[in-house]
């Protein structure tokens, strides 16, 4: 019996919601509520394969079936000692978490190489900041939004401008400016904070998102998916930002054998070579400019919300195949049961 635990971090006791200010609880539950859905997808996937045991974290604030195998942090416990704990009681450890301020490097650390279903370290550090991944990305000749420096101003054109974290998740805190000027204002307010801002110049086009499985010997593009992003505010005149509001994910919305399919394919195995060490699930934030066609915003190197659609969109179970990418094999429970490799479900171009 192989077993597995599984923990998502706002789910699992990372984030007391009764410390939030009321300014951020509405942002905080809706977080919440995707990270819950992600960690419900990929726990019910693992719970079907056998030979499978699956325990998930939880806490306080959460009522859970008792027919689920379920543990929680003790009183007074570190998320991290909590992590290293149970991973200990498990031979792998599966970790949806956020990689602000470190956090996916450091429940890295805590499980440990040997234990951990996910990205390398060295990919999960430089895909954290959304300037190192961009850098990197340029240096293979891949189309990204490199970080800006106040200073450059002469060296770009007319446009908007964007200031976010540069290791934010879920498109928090990020404002766009009409203006270079206001910009920069922004990024330097947050930088005296030591709010650790990135400048990047705004991509005008259709925002997509690319799931993936990465291994060793390469990567397949599973999923195009339809990220729906807006924009609001910003209709006051003067220094007023317009702020980015995330409204889900579509999944498997553009065919990956059209012509736009064989193209964002071709840019998830360029993506993968640049950056060593990506394994397992992989999610690659794109938009596709009018005229420069894709372009880069950023890598997830872990369990994205698409994840929670996959399932019912190609009527599969994709856990074997993601677990056969750190080469742990196990079979699905039902001989009738379709073959969940992607590439077996007819669907791969």
């Amino acid at each position: 019996m192989t077993k597995i635990f599984v923990y998502e971090y706002l789910t699992g006791g990372g984030i007391d919601p009764t410390l939030a200010g009321a300014g951020s609880l509405a942002d905080l539950s809706a977080l919440i509520v995707e990270g819950r859905v992600m960690r419900d997808a990929l726990v019910a996937d693992l719970r079907e394969l056998d030979g499978v045991h699956v325990t998930f974290a939880t806490s306080r604030f959460e009522t859970v079936d008792p027919a689920h195998t379920h543990c929680m942090a003790r009183p007074g416990e570190s998320m991290t000692a909590f992590v290293a704990r149970a991973a200990r009681e498990h031979d792998y450890a599966w970790v949806i978490a956020p990689e602000c301020d470190g956090l996916l490097l450091h429940l890295y650390d805590a499980v440990g190489a040997a234990r951990w279903l996910g990205c390398g370290k060295e990919a999960i550090r430089v895909a954290s900041s959304k300037s190192a991944t961009a850098a990197c990305l340029v240096a293979h000749r891949i189309a990204a939004t490199p970080a800006v420096e106040p200073g450059q101003a002469g060296q770009f054109g007319d446009g908007r401008w964007v200031v976010k974290p540069d290791d934010g998740a879920g498109g928090l805190d990020t404002f766009v400016f009409d203006g270079f000027a206001d910009a920069c204002a922004e990024y330097e307010a947050r930088a005296a904070a030591a709010r650790n801002p990135v400048l990047q110049a705004w991509v005008d086009g259709e925002p997509l998102s690319l799931s993936l499985i990465c291994r060793d010997n390469g990567a397949e593009l599973i999923s195009i998916n339809r990220q729906q992003i807006g924009l609001s505010g910003g209709d006051t005149p003067g220094r007023h930002p317009r702020i980015v509001e995330f409204d889900g994910v579509l999944v498997n919305q553009i065919d990956r054998r059209s012509d736009v399919g064989r193209t964002l394919d071709t840019l998830a195995q360029r993506v993968a070579t640049a950056l060593p060490g990506l394994r397992g699930f992989v999610g690659i934030d794109v938009v596709w400019h009018p005229q420069r066609g894709p372009v880069v915003i950023e890598v997830n190197p872990r369990l994205t919300v698409a994840y929670a659609g996959l399932s019912a969109a190609f009527g599969g179970n994709f856990a074997p195949a993601l677990l056969a990418a750190h080469e742990v094999r196990v079979e699905r429970a039902g001989a009738a049961r379709r073959n969940p490799s992607p590439s077996t479900l007819g669907v791969r171009p």
